[in-house]
């Protein structure tokens, strides 16, 4: 398989590391910063290439396809990136890979009630033009969206008779040493997900929005994390989940912790969450790329940080034997485990070795499927399975059902 990475920070580098690893995959490594390209491609494999792309540029990104004979265009790159590069595959006839998917766009009198132009929607518009055409856009597939889908497919399946609330819950304890406000992803993807007005599906009701950082609550993270508060967040989970499995209520909470809302909150207020470029000097800057700049690099400070990330999905209703139950189904990533086995930090490593899983199923043909389908569309145990044998087991934690307040 050969596939064109789009995308060489922190999450393409990681993915690019993982994949030198199960040898099913030839890459192409690209970036608008060729030295950035060279450099992942350098330090996963030397069968891999690097090469220079604009993801703006849907024509020169079909172009690079064709050039370079590629199967998949996995993307890497931030979601403003997701539709060119996107259309791009649909017109090279090639399969394509996301973790994020296309923005969404508040509603313009209601938006914290109201969905606008929800997550996904300009892809989901073109999914008849992808079944035509014979090929897969799998969209979602990191772990939060993606391995969390996967678990709720997999709850669905094999623990659930009914399911009253699918609940995503990421938690973490991680630390940056020297720094007094250090984000361990991507900051333009942060405030994007963060500031929206966060979706909520209900089956009678379903997908609404809620002011950013609604309901808070206590949820109890395994592995020694903790107690960590979190909050509704806007999140692609909401809006797969409920294509494919059958759920009362599906939400998405991230523990974000009070210093970090707290900045959001203030770069909110001041306008500097803005995209649109505003004039400095005679110059056209972006209030967002500017907080970027001025942050340090996440995929950098693997080396400074200590702790556990946990992603995991919550699922409460009736078991199999007709009781009520409750689960948590998660995944940990210690960073001195990603750091020393692979070189990348755990947040970035454990986004980016879901979709290498996914490649090497859909390489195989153990998964296959056409149009745009999410995680949960395809069938779990085969992913989970492989999941562990890439040396990153996945747990089910049975709790007490209606005890989690």
């Amino acid at each position: 398989m050969r596939i064109l990475l789009v995308g060489a920070g922190g999450v393409g580098t990681a993915f690019a590391r993982i994949a030198a690893r199960r040898h099913f995959a030839e890459l192409i490594v690209s970036d608008y910063d060729l030295a950035k390209a060279q450099r992942a491609a350098a330090a996963a494999s030397d069968r891999f290439r690097a090469v220079r792309i604009d993801a703006r540029d849907a024509a020169a990104v079909a172009a690079l396809l064709a050039d370079h004979s590629c199967d998949v265009l996995m993307n890497a790159a931030d979601p403003r990136f997701v539709m060119p590069l996107y259309t791009a595959a649909l017109r090279s006839r090639v399969h394509y890979l996301d973790m994020a998917m296309s923005l969404s766009h508040p509603h313009p009198e209601s938006p914290h009630s109201k969905t606008g132009v929800k997550l996904g929607d300009d892809q989901f518009a073109m999914a008849g033009e992808w079944e035509n055409r014979g090929k897969l856009a799998l969209v979602g597939i990191g772990v939060e969206p993606g391995l969390s889908d996967i678990f709720a497919r997999h709850a669905a399946d094999e623990l659930f008779s009914e399911i009253d609330e699918i609940g995503v819950r990421d938690g973490a304890n991680l630390v940056v040493e020297g720094y007094d406000f250090a984000p361990t992803f991507s900051i333009w993807t942060t405030i994007e997900e963060c500031l929206n007005p966060p979706v909520i599906w209900e089956s009678e009701r379903g997908w609404f929005t809620t002011p950013p950082f609604s309901d808070p609550e206590t949820f109890e993270f395994p592995a020694g994390i903790g107690p960590v508060e979190c909050v509704n967040v806007e999140h692609e989970e909401v809006l797969l989940i409920p294509r494919w499995v059958n759920a009362r209520r599906v939400t998405f909470k991230y523990g974000l912790g009070e210093e970090f809302i707290g900045v959001l909150k203030t770069l909110h207020k001041l306008g500097l969450d803005a995209t649109a470029p505003v004039t400095v000097d005679g110059s056209q800057v972006s209030p967002r790329d500017v907080v970027a700049a001025c942050l340090p690099d996440p995929a950098g400070l693997g080396a400074r940080m200590t702790g556990l990330t946990c992603a995991g999905t919550w699922v409460s209703g009736t078991g199999k034997d007709g009781a009520p139950r409750e689960v948590y189904l998660y995944h940990v990533v210690d960073n001195a485990w990603s750091m020393a086995a692979y070189g990348s930090q755990a947040v970035v490593w454990q986004t980016a070795v879901n979709p290498v899983v996914a490649l090497e199923l859909i390489d195989s043909g153990v998964w296959s499927g056409s149009g745009v389908l999410g995680p949960e569309a395809l069938p779990a145990a085969p992913f989970l399975d492989l999941l562990t044998d890439y040396g990153s087991p996945w747990a089910c934690e049975e709790r007490t059902p209606a005890a989690r307040h």
